[in-house]
């Protein structure tokens, strides 16, 4: 089967298109002919091996998975001994975040892992917005957001805030939008009762306070944000943040007793994607899509997700679907 395959550590060129043999499911897993994947902010920082501490999983000089990817939309083509949930044919998306594998023909996932039958409106390209809808949720769970709740989303137009703003909606709270000005007309689209241009100015300077800021793109801090904090208000962010304080920052505040900043780590599992899938249904949330660009053109896709200016999602298209072609195409 054809693969995105990146043998060692370093820029987009060490990815290469290669011939790899096709995965057989196990007990328990079924083989998934993808037809969709995304290439994300985590796949840049997997093939980089940065920050270096992730070496620790993921190879100290050399990557364990080699075949990155992990949201997937695709189809059932065979499934393992003992898999009763899935048959050939479902149409199933999810999530791979131990294993990865999705920037490939075919994967393997577990029957009882984050994977679940599609909507049955959904377009595969629609269907590889997990991730980001995976990270939104549990900083949005972590926060306990609930009706009458305020939030502030900075990044609001990438995968994770657009997924952010959409949820947050759906928990009935009051929603601002920080992104560029280009983006104003999508954040409200998406339900942002307002929407802030960090272009136009200082953004921490706006003559309000919220309950809870959360930066989805790891580009501000704590320290900048904190006068947009209510008292009792928290902040929270996406990545580790200046110094990495953004780690050490509420190691530090709960031993004071405080839980002004947190950083919750991701757990993923079948509920996760059931909640998504019940999300999309309700039309609470739905994929805002960049590009769709080629498997074969998978090295420059990376070049572009590494310049930090996609919108919402950039899907890879494995198998061509006409109601989404490749940008280009």
């Amino acid at each position: 089967m054809k693969a995105a395959v990146n043998e060692r550590y370093g820029p987009p060129g060490v990815v290469k298109i290669r011939d790899i043999p096709k995965p057989e499911p196990s007990a328990g897993e079924v083989l998934v002919k993808v037809h969709a994947t995304t290439v994300s902010r985590t796949d840049c920082g997997m093939r980089r091996g940065h920050p270096f501490f992730i070496r620790a999983f993921s190879g100290l000089l050399r990557p364990k998975i080699t075949v990155l990817g992990m949201d997937f939309g695709g189809e059932v083509e065979a499934a393992g001994s003992g898999v009763k949930s899935f048959k050939p044919g479902d149409r199933v998306f999810g999530l791979s975040p131990d294993s990865y594998g999705a920037h490939a023909e075919y994967m393997c996932v577990p029957e009882n892992g984050p994977i679940a039958t599609m909507p049955a409106t959904l377009r595969y390209a629609e269907a590889v917005l997990c991730e980001g809808a995976w990270y939104a949720n549990t900083y949005l769970h972590d926060f306990n957001l609930k009706p009458g709740h305020s939030i502030l989303i900075y990044g609001a137009s990438g995968a994770i805030g657009t997924a952010a703003v959409q949820l947050a909606k759906s928990c009935g709270a009051e929603v601002t939008a920080v992104a560029s000005a280009e983006h104003m007309d999508l954040v409200r689209s998406l339900g942002a009762d307002h929407a802030v241009d960090y272009t136009a100015g200082d953004f921490t300077k706006i003559d309000r306070t919220y309950d809870f800021v959360l930066d989805a793109v790891g580009k501000t801090s704590f320290f900048e944000c904190r006068p947009l904090l209510k008292p009792d208000g928290r902040f929270s962010a996406t990545d580790l943040g200046p110094w990495w304080q953004n780690m050490w920052l509420p190691i530090w505040m709960s031993m004071k007793g405080s839980r002004r900043v947190t950083f919750p780590m991701p757990k993923c599992s079948k509920a996760v994607i059931e909640f998504i899938k019940a999300r999309i249904e309700a039309g609470e949330l739905r994929a805002v899509i960049d590009r769709v660009c080629r498997l074969d053109d998978i090295v420059e896709t990376y070049r572009y997700v590494e310049t930090a200016k996609k919108t919402g999602i950039v899907v890879i298209q494995v198998i061509p679907d006409d109601g989404f072609r490749p940008s280009g195409a």
